[in-house]
């Protein structure tokens, strides 16, 4: 897992730099919905509400990488690798994603705030959405799916 921000987005190989432009464009007032970047990436920007560790999940993909970052609002997401947990749903092909069990060792975690990216590989869980000291707030957060090689 990478994390930086916006200004130094063209220093990774993986973000193209028609992946980096879009996010370089963004603002809080960015209008939500999908976005086709380029044939390797997509993006959609999303607006919700950070929940209760309790309801939120570790994640992966296979097909894809994350770049996360937040437009507006605060939230928390923790992140580990794949190996350290176990398969809660098996992974859905279709929507690329599967599921674990909260793990029972280490584990670290990261407060994402705007224009603050995380870059997630295929290995990585990641567990997105939660509430920072047990408040709920609205955020705005694009999320960017770029094909693994």
């Amino acid at each position: 897992m990478i994390s930086d921000n916006i200004e130094n987005i063209t220093k990774y190989l993986e973000i193209s730099e028609k992946v980096s432009d879009f996010l370089k464009s963004l603002t809080p007032d960015s209008v939500c919905g999908r976005y086709e970047i380029d044939e390797n990436a997509y993006a959609n920007i999303d607006v919700y509400e950070t929940k209760d560790i309790c309801l939120c999940k570790f994640e992966a993909h296979k097909k894809y990488i994350d770049i996360q970052m937040l437009l507006a609002g605060q939230e928390r997401l923790d992140y580990t690798f794949v190996n350290n947990l176990s398969v809660n749903e098996e992974y859905d092909e279709e929507r690329d994603i599967m599921f674990f069990s909260s793990p029972s060792g280490a584990f670290d975690t990261l407060s994402l705030t705007p224009f603050k990216f995380a870059l997630l590989y295929p290995y990585e869980a990641h567990r997105p959405q939660m509430n920072i000291k047990n408040v709920s707030l609205k955020v705005k957060k694009v999320v960017v799916k770029i094909k693994a090689y």
